[in-house]
């Protein structure tokens, strides 16, 4: 049977041409995500298919007749039915390594601009408020030697908390599994549980999956347990915070901040949100960098084409 593969939105240039002539492409080239009917449909008759997190491939879309496998561009797999697709014998992948030090990167990003208040700052200036030098304008918080609390220390983790270094941070972190001593040697990290993090983290960062075990992992009861002047990252998944609990946080001051870069109903924002000044929000670009994007979207079909020649997966989500 020839190959076939449906692409579910746009892909880098890059990796297209990876992409041989004897393989048919079906691909989605608008922004907006294929409704699930339009997915099904389009899916009949393919071998592959390259998604995104936005998609949502259940049992109904791995039941597709001939499907062999399901490359999804991202670390994250939530969106996609695992067991279904190891019970229908279809292999899913993922892209990791790839966006890890861009992730990092990200959730200092986030990290820094709430701390010092840049979002609130650069809306100062732009606004013709600042007419003189004020001794107590914007006063933010200091980085350097505060202590970092790193939720899930994987390889995104364990990244953030190397950056540390830099800063003269003391680094505690939480995670299912304790690394091994020489990582922790490494990175100058202190594994403690999760309720001695939040109460002695200055600054909370999320790096876990999204599964029924994480989802409002950061509750009521967590946000109630880290310091006045803590300050949240999330740059993982969305509905590991509860974002009304956290909007209440905010507006309480439980918490001093937060950025977020990803949100429980994205595109949707908690309302109660949105007119917080001590929250700095971006719309889930932790791992967009141009080389990045590229990186993972190439991954997604080498390994979507691993598997129609009957390889091995690079990447497969075990």
């Amino acid at each position: 049977m020839p190959k076939s593969i449906l692409i579910s939105r746009g892909l880098s240039p890059e990796a297209l041409t990876l992409i041989p002539k004897d393989v048919t492409v079906d691909l989605n080239g608008h922004e907006l995500a294929l409704s699930p009917q339009e997915l099904r449909s389009r899916l009949r008759g393919k071998a592959g298919l390259i998604c995104q997190i936005t998609d949502t491939i259940d049992d109904e879309v791995l039941a597709t007749p001939g499907l062999k496998v399901v490359s999804n561009i991202a670390v994250g797999y939530n969106n996609i039915d695992v067991a279904a697709a190891k019970r229908r014998g279809v292999t899913v992948t993922n892209t990791p390594d790839v966006l890890t030090e861009t992730t990092a990167d990200f959730a200092w990003t986030l990290l820094m601009a709430t701390a010092r208040r840049v979002v609130e700052a650069d809306r100062y200036a732009r606004s013709g408020q600042w007419t003189s030098w004020k001794w107590d304008l914007l006063w933010g918080a200091d980085v350097h030697g505060k202590t970092l609390g790193v939720i899930g220390f994987g390889r995104i983790g364990r990244a953030v908390a190397r950056r540390a270094h830099g800063f003269n941070m003391r680094v505690l972190y939480h995670d299912t599994h304790r690394v091994s001593p020489d990582v922790e040697r490494e990175l100058n990290a202190t594994y403690v549980d999760q309720a001695t993090l939040l109460r002695d983290a200055d600054f909370v960062t999320l790096h876990v999956l999204l599964s029924a075990d994480t989802q409002h992992l950061i509750d009521e009861r967590a946000l109630r347990g880290m310091k006045k002047t803590a300050i949240l990252v999330n740059a993982a998944r969305g509905p590991i915070v509860d974002e009304a609990a956290l909007a209440r946080a905010l507006r309480e001051k439980w918490i001093a901040a937060a950025g977020l870069d990803v949100f429980e109903e994205e595109p949707k924002i908690h309302p109660e949100l949105l007119p917080l000044t001590n929250v700095v929000m971006a719309p889930h670009i932790a791992s967009a960098s141009l080389e990045t994007r590229v990186a993972m979207s190439t991954l997604a079909v080498q390994n979507c084409l691993a598997v129609l020649d009957g390889k091995a997966a690079l990447t497969p989500v075990s």
